[in-house]
C-alpha cells in the first residue's frame, strides 16, 4: 500500500533528521551506536566489506522481527537507504573537533536530532529499520525505550567482543537514546508501533 503525502513526507523528513544526527555522532568519534559497532566487529572478524555485513545483519534483523509480526515496510527500504546518503553527505561537511569539548558537544547535539528523526519516521508507520524492528517486535511486553536500549548495548557488547572498539558515545546511545525516543514520540503525540497485520488497512494520521 502507498503510504498518503503525510506519512511519506514523515517518512523522508525523519530519515533525513535521521541521518544528520547519525552524522553528528560519528563526527564527535567519541564511539558509534551498538548496532555499527556489531556490524564493524563482524566486519573486523571476516574480513567482509562493511556494507555486505551491514546489509546481511539487517536482513536478519527485519526478518526475526517479521516473525514477532513486526513487517517490514516500504519505511524500512527509504530508512536504510536515505539515512546512508544523508550521513554520506553530512560527514563531507564535518570535521571532527580536535578539542575533546567540542567533540562533547557535537555528541550532545546528535541526541535530540536522533530521536526526533527516529520518532518522525517511526510514527510514519511505514516500517522499521533494522534496530528498531528488533526493539519493538518485543514491545510489548519490554517497552520500546528499553527494547532498544537492549538491543543496542547487545551490539555493542558483541562487536566488542569481536574486536570493535566502543566509547563514550556508545554507552550513552545504550543509555539515553531509547528514552530519547519515547520522549520525543510522546512530546509529538505519535505511536512508534507498526502495524502487525500487513493486510489491515493502516489508517492515515490526523
Amino acid at each position: 500500500m502507498i503510504p498518503s503525502p503525510r506519512r511519506t513526507a514523515m517518512l523522508l523528513v525523519g530519515c533525513v533528521v535521521l541521518g544528520v544526527g547519525v552524522a553528528l555522532l560519528l563526527a564527535a568519534d567519541l564511539g558509534s551506536d551498538g548496532y555499527s559497532t556489531f556490524v564493524n566487529g563482524l566486519t573486523i572478524t571476516t574480513g567482509v566489506d562493511f556494507w555486505i555485513v551491514n546489509l546481511v545483519v539487517g536482513v536478519v534483523l527485519v526478518a526475526l522481527a517479521a516473525l514477532r509480526k513486526v513487517y517490514p515496510g516500504v519505511g524500512t527500504v527509504v530508512q536504510v537507504v536515505l539515512v546512508g546518503v544523508t550521513v554520506s553527505v553530512v560527514l563531507d561537511l564535518l570535521q571532527t573537533p580536535d578539542a575533546l569539548g567540542w567533540q562533547a558537544a557535537l555528541l550532545a547535539a546528535a541526541f535530540p536530532v536522533l530521536a526526533l528523526g527516529i520518532a518522525l519516521y517511526l510514527g510514519s508507520h511505514t516500517g522499521a529499520g533494522p534496530a528498531e524492528a528488533a526493539a519493538l517486535a518485543w514491545d510489548p511486553p519490554v517497552p520500546f525505550k528499553w527494547s532498544y536500549s537492549v538491543v543496542q548495548g547487545g551490539g555493542a557488547l558483541g562487536g566488542w567482543l569481536l574486536g570493535a572498539t566502543v566509547g563514550v558515545g556508545t554507552l550513552a546511545v545504550i543509555l539515553l537514546l531509547g528514552p530519547a525516543v519515547d520522549l520525543a514520540a510522546r512530546l509529538l503525540s505519535l505511536d512508534l508501533h507498526q502495524e502487525r497485520d500487513p493486510r489491515a488497512e493502516q489508517p492515515d494520521l490526523a
